[in-house]
């Protein structure tokens, strides 16, 4: 599912960060009684009666304001308009109808998106202070105490009843992003691919700024590539075109099926690279890491490959079980070959297996080591049985499920895996407790 994007805009000092904050539930945004701290963006997903979406913070706006940051701060704002599948507008109960506020409503109105009028600092939502906010013709206003959480529900209720219903992807396309850091060859890759110049290739690192879709026939499989823009550790993310790109990326993530990180091989692994690879495979997507470049790659002989993957897994445990591909986007080598691999992915991500044989398999890890006993009680693992795909996600049931120790939980993760392999896509266990008889 593409994540639907819900952004914060308003005046300085009129509570967007604290209204951001009590939506995600952290204190991720800088809140300050000082007008205008929130200079860069800030997003991250959002959850409410079973709807997700991104939501993002943006900085406050000083319309009549000559100075730099706040003219960078007004584009910030148009740019939160121009990305977003919905907007909040917040607005000050203390202070009443400010003429800015009027002119957002305006911008808004244009916009040709939902919207909604929410005035924070109510801190009794029974009270008139915010009933002037009417006069501005946006339709209902709804009052709000971000910084104690008062009506906090109702305006999530209706954020939820407002967020546009996110477009149904075709059922038998898989959807395959091709992401990492900026200027790595993710353009080139998939030209090469689709065999013509559909995506701009530029030297200059971040050329590509949206998300493409570029759809593609192989051995009768539908395919939808997603070229997407690098992704950067986020204290650089300090241009508003770079930070909304960034975005996009991390709803690619979302909406693939399997992702393909692009590593450059002359560069090596980078931190950010694994931060990426988390990303991926926390999103339960499919994942296959590919080593661009590698027909520049200056100490390469014929364990070099090997040596790389090795060094890689070293970094990172789990990703000895995503395959490695060793490509060159400019000269072609094995670029076509990413396609097998990726329906391979995809084929382990949607695979399912008979609870006869995951039960036979519990039943072999169990007679191979026994859960660790608590004091006083007997702990006990009944039956399991495979509950989704996509990612592969079992259910082990017993009596004491909050007493398997974490190290026993992978234990089991392991021998599922090794009897199975699921090779590039994640594997989940969820303990529950075996229902008593009726």
């Amino acid at each position: 599912m593409n994540l639907p994007v819900v952004a914060i805009v308003g005046r300085p000092n009129v509570g967007k960060s604290q209204l951001f904050n009590r939506i995600i539930g952290d204190a991720s945004a800088i809140v300050s009684e000082e007008a205008g701290t929130t200079r860069d963006r800030h997003f991250s997903q959002a959850e409410w009666a079973g709807r997700h979406f991104w939501l993002v913070d943006t900085g406050g706006l000083i319309e009549d304001s000559n100075e730099p940051m706040d003219n960078e701060i007004r584009k910030q704002v148009m740019q939160a308009i121009e990305e977003a599948d919905m907007l909040l507008l917040v607005v000050d109960a203390k202070v009443g109808v400010h003429p800015s506020d009027a002119r957002l409503v305006d911008l808004l109105r244009h916009a040709k998106k939902p919207w909604m009028i929410i005035a924070n600092k109510v801190d009794d939502p029974s009270s008139s202070d915010y009933f002037e906010f009417y006069r501005l013709g946006a339709g209902d206003v709804f009052p709000l105490s971000a910084q104690n959480g008062k009506g906090s529900g109702d305006v999530l209720d209706a954020i939820v009843e407002r967020i546009p219903e996110a477009p149904e992807q075709e059922d038998d396309a898989v959807r395959i992003a091709v992401i990492g850091r900026p200027n790595v060859g993710k353009s080139s890759f998939v030209n090469r691919l689709l065999g013509e110049e559909r995506l701009v290739v530029n030297d200059e690192a971040g050329t590509t700024r949206d998300s493409i879709d570029a759809p593609m026939r192989y051995k009768e499989q539908d395919l939808i590539f997603v070229d997407t823009a690098g992704l950067r550790r986020q204290s650089k993310i300090d241009d508003g075109v770079e930070f909304y790109a960034s975005l996009r990326t991390r709803r690619a993530i979302d909406s693939a099926d399997v992702c393909l990180l692009m590593i450059d091989a002359t560069e090596g692994l980078q931190n950010q690279d694994l931060k990426i690879a988390t990303l991926v495979w926390d999103a339960g997507r499919g994942l296959v890491l590919v080593m661009n470049k590698w027909d520049i790659y200056d100490e390469k002989d014929g364990k070099s490959a090997e040596k790389m993957k090795k060094e890689v897994i070293e970094k990172a445990p789990y990703l000895a079980n995503v395959p490695f591909l060793f490509t060159s986007a400019k000269t072609g080598m094995r670029v076509t070959k990413v396609l097998d691999i990726a329906l391979a992915v995809q084929g382990q991500r949607t695979r399912r297996i008979s609870t006869s044989h995951v039960n036979d398999a519990l039943g072999e890890l169990l007679a191979r080591l026994q859960p660790p006993q608590a004091a006083g009680r007997e702990v006990k693992l009944n039956y399991a049985t495979q509950v989704e795909i996509e990612p592969p996600t079992f259910a082990i049931f017993g009596n004491h499920p909050e007493l398997i120790p974490e190290n026993y939980i992978r234990y089991l993760h392991n021998g599922f895996r090794d009897k199975w392999g699921f090779l590039g896509s994640p594997l989940r266990l969820l303990m529950r407790r075996k229902s008593a008889p009726t």
